[in-house]
């Protein structure tokens, strides 16, 4: 256990110094996505399962929006959900900066695990020493593999969010010592959720990627640089490892709206974007086999987590018969409303948890909830080891 006083050494930890320092503003990109998205209280959640035993020490988080508890609102960007609507069905009716109305997978994980009730955007330099010890998202909405994505919406990259990581850990030696921290980092769950803004704001929507790489490069090209992040926290102690694959992009709102020959009267799901998905959610899962492979005698355990198959079921399987709207979010029109175009002036469905996406991009906290229901026989697995 952390002695009192180690915890309250920690409590500097929350300055997060020098890892992430904003590029200048791109105006141009800023205003492309801009116009892209333009053109382009539920009891069930409520009643959270509790793991029994649990050997978690702390949750660690890095990827995108699909993560990302309020990050950004620390950040020279656009891209941001610290407004009303968003956090509607969150404890107090607090937009924390979620894009979504509640909850995130993440904070149910780490409720479940017994760490925290929700996970924090480690930018928040109010976080208790408690808070920062028991784990932390370094993600950041509108990130991605591809460093060029993030500097679309000018957001913290993978590089950045790793270097904070890296910053937390050095402060954490400092105030604990080395073989506390090693062993604090060794027992954490480590969890990566990025590459849908890679494919769906950057390579299909720019012609930037597309010049230099086909498909199927593309897709490698995003698998080397997903391989590297794992790489870089194995080496820096990480032992429990999930990497989150990509969902059905074809079924994104917003793919719907920009890709359809009748997005008012025909909303099914584009299966050419979904393709791209599955083919990508393969390959990942035969990179990450191999890894396990190379890192396994370490100890390490690096697990797939599939969030295509869960979705697909509620968009498209018997699943969708819990829900009244699943092509279209619950904020606006559902078409294209994302960030600041889902604001305090948006209409808003009375009831998310009938929707599967609260806005044009982001699924609603009863479909987090869903996906983490269907993560636990991995999650026990972890807690078990």
């Amino acid at each position: 256990m952390w002695n009192r006083r180690a915890s309250n050494n920690l409590a500097y930890l929350a300055n997060m110094g020098s890892c992430y320092k904003p590029s200048l503003p791109l105006v141009l990109l800023q205003f492309i996505l801009c116009l892209l998205l333009v053109c382009t209280s539920d009891a069930e959640v409520s009643e959270k399962p509790r793991a029994l035993n649990n050997t978690i020490s702390a949750v660690f988080v890095f990827g995108d929006s699909t993560v990302d508890p309020g990050n950004n609102n620390y950040l020279p960007t656009a891209f941001k959900g610290n407004f009303a609507p968003y956090g509607r069905d969150f404890t107090n009716r607090n937009p924390t900066g979620r894009f979504t109305n509640g909850r995130l997978t993440t904070d149910f994980i780490a409720s479940y695990v017994g760490v925290k009730n929700s996970v924090p955007p480690y930018l928040d330099s109010r976080l208790s020493s408690e808070e920062l010890m028991t784990g932390v998202s370094f993600a950041s909405a509108g990130s991605g593999f591809d460093p060029l994505t993030p500097r679309i919406p000018n957001v913290m990259d993978i590089q950045k969010q790793l270097e904070c990581f890296r910053a937390y850990k050095q402060k954490l030696e400092s105030a604990t010592g080395k073989q506390r921290t090693e062993d604090h980092i060794k027992k954490a769950l480590f969890i990566i959720s990025a590459g849908t803004n890679d494919f769906v704001i950057n390579y299909f929507a720019l012609p930037f990627r597309r010049k230099n790489y086909s498909v199927f490069t593309y897709q490698k090209f995003i698998l080397h640089k997903a391989k590297e992040l794992l790489q870089a926290l194995h080496d820096e102690g990480a032992r429990k490892i999930l990497m989150v694959g990509l969902p059905p992009m074809g079924c994104l709102p917003i793919v719907i709206t920009l890709s359809s020959n009748n997005a008012i009267l025909s909303r099914d799901c584009i299966e050419a974007y979904s393709i791209v998905a599955r083919d990508y959610n393969l390959m990942l899962q035969n990179e990450l086999n191999f890894m396990q492979q190379s890192l396994g005698h370490a100890g390490t355990r690096i697990n797939y987590i599939d969030i295509y198959g869960p979705i697909e079921y509620m968009i498209q399987g018997p699943g969708k018969f819990d829900f009244d709207e699943v092509s279209s979010g619950c904020c606006g029109t559902g078409y294209l409303e994302a960030a600041f175009l889902c604001n305090p002036d948006s209409y808003v469905c009375p009831d998310a948890s009938t929707y599967v996406f609260w806005d044009s991009i982001h699924p609603t906290e009863k479909t987090y909830y869903n996906v983490f229901k269907s993560l636990l026989p991995i999650i026990d697995s972890f807690i078990r080891e």
